[in-house]
């Protein structure tokens, strides 16, 4: 999977915007070509022995080619390449696909490799980038044997051989996965594929089974035990009639010979559509061990860390096509959105139990299980996918490991103002994460000699 890059990169293409820094030179846009993939390359104001550092920045389909990184990291020192891949960004398609996300990072790293002035590169993976940066790291230092095997609902093939692995990672706020998500976004209350008749029993908007609009619901034992053995039903069933489809497909039988349309009602997985947890705060609540703690003023306390999250997602989505469904092909879901989930799957104040990361691509806390670089994660406690840090690091092999959450800061690492009991008692949480992250990157030794 090398890259000529000679024809293929064209720097400060026209078709190409990112907003200059004002104490930032401006940015150098790379355009990657026919392959739908561009970045902007952000330097430091001074050259010094950390910008001999890149920090590569992308997430699996949103566009951060003006994440809060792209700044703050330059700020500190580092050189930061923010790169968007070609997976739809206008959130109406879930255009992902296993390979070809894997290919798009494959293309910022070479490019980054081929840089004189740049001696080491660190993944950033932040939310769905934690999948997709996890996963590539697996890859690049496993090879194929790392995506394959009798677990996988989709086992890769050697087009993601050879890729260039990078010499440390840093998850942030991480999310379950990237097939976990959709899961935990189906509405177990619809049958089959596209129903939309919703069945109040298993409504999780209805005030009779402890749905409170505008404040945390409290769902009650009997409908939590209904609610979970209908998500796994439902799930089964989706995945059955995929593995289905795939077999005409692969029989000439399908609808085209390539791949069929697959859309599945109210399983979108965007944050605003994740289900139960966050209308019900007492679920992922805290984590199952004492970690580090970062305050405000820089310092660290070592405790269970507890989520300050304020309860959201009052809306259903259940009928909506364009917010609730989750919009892909057949290939596209088996190898990047469907996950197994056992009968025992059950929602705990401390995580998740019976979903199966191993059998699905993108999972952050199976993909570390192949990591040895240098790794860093960081939870957001104002959010609920600050939990799977502790998944990511109890799950990482490599020696050179740190974990840390960071108190009070929602899911984008800004404050998160509304978990406030008052103003100013999280502080500038931008600044306090990205201080620490400055402090891991420049430790003598681990990137800097």
């Amino acid at each position: 999977m090398t890259i000529a890059f000679g024809a293929m990169i064209q720097e400060g293409h026209a078709a190409l915007s990112i907003s200059p820094v004002a104490d930032l030179p401006q940015p150098t846009l790379v355009d990657f070509g026919d392959y739908g993939v561009a970045g902007g390359l952000y330097r430091p104001s001074v050259n010094s022995s950390k910008s001999r550092i890149a920090v590569y920045v992308m997430h699996a389909e949103s566009d951060y080619m003006a994440f809060s990184a792209c700044q703050e990291l330059p700020r500190r020192g580092f050189v930061t390449f923010c790169a968007n891949n070609a997976a739809d960004k206008s959130g109406v398609m879930s255009t992902m696909s296993f390979e070809n996300e894997l290919f798009h990072a494959e293309l910022g790293m070479q490019y980054l490799r081929n840089l004189t002035e740049i001696d080491k590169v660190v993944l950033f993976g932040h939310s769905g980038g934690g999948g997709l940066m996890s996963t590539f790291q697996n890859v690049a230092e496993n090879g194929v044997p790392a995506c394959q095997g009798p677990e996988k609902l989709y086992n890769c093939t050697s087009a993601v051989a050879n890729l260039h692995p990078a010499d440390g990672i840093m998850l942030m706020d991480a999310n379950y996965g990237l097939a976990t998500m959709p899961f935990l976004s189906l509405n177990p209350a619809l049958d089959g594929i596209t129903g939309t008749k919703v069945n109040q029993s298993l409504d999780l908007f209805n005030p009779a089974n402890g749905f409170i609009n505008g404040n945390s619901s409290r769902y009650t034992t009997e409908f939590k035990k209904a609610y979970q053995k209908a998500a796994v039903a439902r799930n089964d069933y989706i995945i059955k009639y995929a593995q289905e489809r795939l077999t005409a497909l692969e029989a000439n039988n399908g609808s085209f010979i390539d791949d069929e349309p697959l859309y599945i009602t109210d399983s979108a997985y965007g944050v605003m559509n994740n289900k139960f947890f966050p209308q019900d705060t007492r679920y992922i609540a805290h984590t199952s061990k004492p970690w580090p703690l970062l305050h405000k003023d820089g310092s660290i306390t070592t405790r269970i860390v507890e989520s300050v999250r304020v309860p959201v997602n009052f809306e259903s989505y259940a009928n909506q096509y364009i917010q609730g469904a989750l919009k892909t092909t057949v290939r596209r879901y088996l190898s990047t959105y469907a996950v197994r989930v056992t009968s025992d799957f059950d929602i705990t104040p401390t995580g998740f139990h019976g979903i199966n990361h191993a059998s699905a691509q993108f999972s952050p806390s199976e993909s570390v299980k192949g990591v040895h670089v240098p790794l860093l994660t960081m939870g957001m406690t104002g959010h609920w996918e600050y939990l799977n840090a502790e998944n990511i690091y109890i799950n990482a092999p490599g020696n050179d490991k740190a974990i840390v959450f960071v108190e009070g800061a929602d899911h984008k690492i800004w404050t998160c103002a509304e978990c406030e009991s008052y103003p100013g008692q999280y502080g500038d949480t931008t600044k306090t994460t990205y201080d620490y992250i400055e402090q891991w990157l420049a430790k003598p030794e681990r990137f800097l000699q």
